[in-house]
């Protein structure tokens, strides 16, 4: 995935937003009112043509389905990243909400170790709690199907999602052949993210850990094995940190997520590192993150990933200035970042002179070669279709200028 030359290559996260159509069969499907499957099927192939065609035509360099087969129900449901792989693995069962934030309550802590809290007990959200509880503030979340019914794990994990993912795999590369787009990925939850569950069946919350690490191993290995990169979506690693009640002290925080890079790590064990990246955020809803942990205080742990490019916020209000984080770590041999340029948390539209000052920021501190130009998080589900569009538009017009200058 290294850069070839000073063109500094560009790509997104992940998510991209579905046509009204896709989320018209996905509500569909989900009711059992399709025909047959393969209305979905066929739908669903079209609408990932449909999306890798436009992104190879405004010039995104790495491309994929816009995570499309993670199915969204609606045009904002922003929680699709993490609830598509609920259906793929078996174990889980899904539970009124509010049941399940009362297990994951009930649930103690080895002592001396950390517990993340209920989902709605944020430290952001508590000291915002006016604000997110404003329908009309701008602030609040969506409703999504997730927030009335939650999954609880209730068996042992085992990865059932093989049909599922070879779609996924087979979808994209049809589009990338046809379209002429010559690299691509698919995105996939990392075991941390995908174990923030209820969990009535393991003894510790580390285990079901390691339990999602055997178990999304096999869909990271279908997508490596098909030829196409894997992301490992989690941002888990930085977002847990407002999830833990009281504000736990740094150096607890590491210990607690260094654990769960070492299940990421063996999830991917003997997978080629070249074909993976690894992003990892602080959690994509419009909030004012003031809770967020410094990347300063994360970013050699996010390094210790076996994967050979790494994705991350920096283009929002709260983490634009941890550009300067790269003036004191140096970036390994062979590894290439994907710094986030435009971001899903404005409707503003960055200037593609924006984009090229801080893509040089980045080249100007790891070498214009290691540099991928990349957004903030997922777009789909966070900002209006046409917005999202123009944003990355506007990052490959920034990126051929700050290629001029490299």
């Amino acid at each position: 995935m290294a850069s070839r030359s000073h063109r500094i290559r560009t790509s997104h996260a992940g998510s991209l937003p579905r046509s009204q159509r896709l989320i018209e069969l996905n509500e569909l499907r989900a009711r059992g009112e399709l025909a047959h499957d393969g209305a979905y099927d066929l739908g669903l192939a079209q609408a990932v043509f449909d999306v890798v065609s436009r992104q190879h035509e405004i010039g995104i360099d790495l491309v994929n389905d816009g995570e499309y087969g993670h199915a969204m129900r609606t045009p904002y449901d922003y929680g699709a990243w993490w609830s598509y792989v609920f259906a793929r693995l078996d174990g889980l069962e899904l539970v009124d909400v509010s049941l399940r934030e009362s297990v994951q309550a009930r649930r103690s802590a080895v002592p001396g170790e950390l517990v993340l809290s209920p989902f709605g007990d944020r430290r952001d959200w508590n000291m915002f709690a006016d604000a997110y509880g404003d329908p009309d503030g701008g602030v609040a979340l969506p409703p999504t199907e997730f927030q009335v019914r939650s999954p609880v794990c209730r068996a042992p994990i085992t990865y059932v999602g093989h049909d599922a993912v070879a779609r996924d795999i087979a979808d994209v590369k049809a589009a990338m052949e046809a379209t002429g787009a010559t690299e691509g990925f698919l995105n996939s939850v990392a075991p941390a993210s995908c174990a923030r569950i209820g969990n009535e069946f393991y003894e510790t919350d580390e285990e079901i850990i390691w339990a999602c690490a055997d178990a999304m191993r096999e869909e990271y290995r279908a997508i490596v094995d098909a030829g196409l990169t894997v992301q490992l979506d989690d941002p888990a690693i930085a977002e847990n940190w407002d999830q833990i009640v009281p504000e736990p002290s740094v150096e607890a925080y590491r210990r607690f997520t260094k654990t769960r890079i070492d299940a990421l790590n063996h999830s991917i064990r003997g997978l080629p590192p070249e074909r993976i990246r690894f992003h990892l955020c602080w959690g994509s809803w419009h909030g004012p993150h003031v809770t967020d942990i410094a990347m300063a205080d994360i970013v050699d742990l996010m390094l210790e990933v076996n994967a050979c490019a790494y994705s991350f916020e920096a283009a929002n209000a709260r983490h634009e200035h941890e550009w300067r984080v790269w003036e004191d770590v140096a970036l390994p041999d062979g590894k290439v970042i994907l710094p986030g340029i435009v971001t899903h948390s404005t409707n503003v539209v960055e200037h593609p002179e924006l984009v090229a000052e801080r893509i040089g920021r980045f080249a100007g501190l790891v070498g214009a070669e290691n540099v991928i130009a990349s957004t903030d998080c997922g777009l789909g589900g966070r900002i209006h279709p046409q917005i999202a569009w123009a944003k990355l538009e506007s990052l490959v017009q920034g990126a051929a200028i700050a290629s001029g200058r490299a």
